[in-house]
């Protein structure tokens, strides 16, 4: 989830903000933004809604973000 932390700066919220949103703690999202955790699937949507944009946003690399095949 490399680009979480950029979306949520850009949506101009905070880490606790999009805790509430997707029901999980501050901690969870800070982890997911370092890599050393990673959303359940079922997260997904929601974490989506909140930040306004797609799954695939949340997984493509900075490197491939132009990039679609």
């Amino acid at each position: 989830m490399r680009r979480l932390k950029e979306l949520r700066e850009a949506r101009g919220l905070s880490q606790m903000d999009l805790a509430k949103a997707v029901d999980v703690s501050q901690q969870a999202v800070a982890k997911w933004e370092v890599g050393e955790a990673f959303p359940r699937a079922e997260k997904l949507p929601q974490l989506t809604r909140a930040l306004g944009c797609t799954i695939d946003d949340l997984f493509r690399d900075d490197e491939n973000a132009g990039a679609r095949a």
